[in-house]
């Protein structure tokens, strides 16, 4: 019994001396992952208490759920819910389909250099930073000076910045996300139809399949499981819009509709030093993401069968 023990553990010390430098390696990302994403958790337990800075993150009165059912019942969670499921589900909808998309359109293309120079020029807008995305929103849809401002102008509508308008905003917040994503977003999916034998190309062509039916009977079904992975794990952020974005280009005009639940915790936990309340409505943000999560994986296992778990 006592050799049986010990077997595993000398295969896992001789597999550890073996591939030490792997090891060695991935252990500062190992380290950042710990220090960053589990040893926060520990203050998980400011939700439920009475923050006071002379007690510690301990030392507060406990409070269970009295934050969260203060949230539920605040005047502001329908707008919040509202806000945040809307661009969310609006960012999924629109912004999800579009990668695939283009992912199709460039593994048509055929000739290397112009393949290359496409994917230079959509991938580029990702390594533009969220402040200098928002500046440039900012002056091409400024109604002044704006080129687009000019253009809506010039059709008679004069004075409209749609950046200040509540029934623009969402669409200029999505429009503009996919814009900056939607290249870098597709590497994934190219990455997939890349794996795909060639063979199944050369049976397509002998059946007399043209470019449309050979993308839907052998490219579409190679991305499926990269497609179920990836929208399980959009669903699991569908309470997290990116306070970033939303915050820089929030203003008194399109709040109505801007106000998403990042930007209130802020709001309420950084400017009105209500810490224990903005972390009861962080953790109820997670947990509801973890809901949608954990409801889009049982989904997808029970119908294909793919899931994260």
């Amino acid at each position: 019994m006592s050799s049986r023990t010990h077997k595993p553990a000398n295969r896992a010390l001789s597999e550890l001396r073996r591939d030490y430098q792997l090891w060695l390696m991935v252990l500062p990302a190992i380290a950042v992952v710990f220090l960053f994403n589990y040893v926060p958790m520990y203050g998980i337990q400011l939700a439920f208490r009475d923050f006071d800075f002379s007690k510690g993150l301990t030392g507060g009165e406990w409070r269970g759920l009295h934050y969260f059912s203060q949230f539920i019942h605040s005047y502001q969670f329908g707008d919040l819910m509202k806000n945040t499921f809307f661009i969310s589900l609006a960012t999924i909808v629109l912004g999800f389909p579009a990668p695939i998309l283009l992912a199709l359109i460039l593994n048509q293309v055929k000739w290397v250099r112009a393949k290359k120079f496409l994917q230079t020029i959509v991938y580029m807008p990702h390594f533009i930073s969220i402040v200098v995305m928002v500046g440039l929103l900012n002056v091409l849809l400024s109604p002044n000076t704006g080129i687009v401002g000019h253009l809506i102008s010039s059709i008679g509508h004069t004075d409209l910045n749609l950046l200040a308008s509540t029934r623009s905003f969402v669409p200029v917040f999505v429009l503009s996300d996919i814009w900056q994503h939607v290249g870098w977003n597709s590497i994934i999916y190219l990455a997939a139809l890349s794996t795909v034998d060639p063979s199944l190309y050369d049976a397509a062509k002998m059946d007399g399949a043209n470019k449309w039916k050979t993308m839907l009977h052998v490219d579409i079904p190679a991305l499926v499981p990269t497609i179920i992975i990836l929208f399980i794990l959009s669903m699991g952020n569908v309470l997290s819009t990116g306070f970033e974005k939303v915050f820089l280009m929030q203003n008194s005009l399109n709040l109505p509709v801007s106000e998403v639940i990042s930007t209130y915790v802020y709001k309420i936990g950084i400017v009105s030093n209500q810490f224990s309340y903005s972390a009861a409505i962080g953790l109820f943000n997670t947990f509801i993401n973890f809901v949608f999560l954990y409801t889009m994986n049982w989904i997808a296992k029970r119908n294909s069968d793919i899931s994260l778990w």
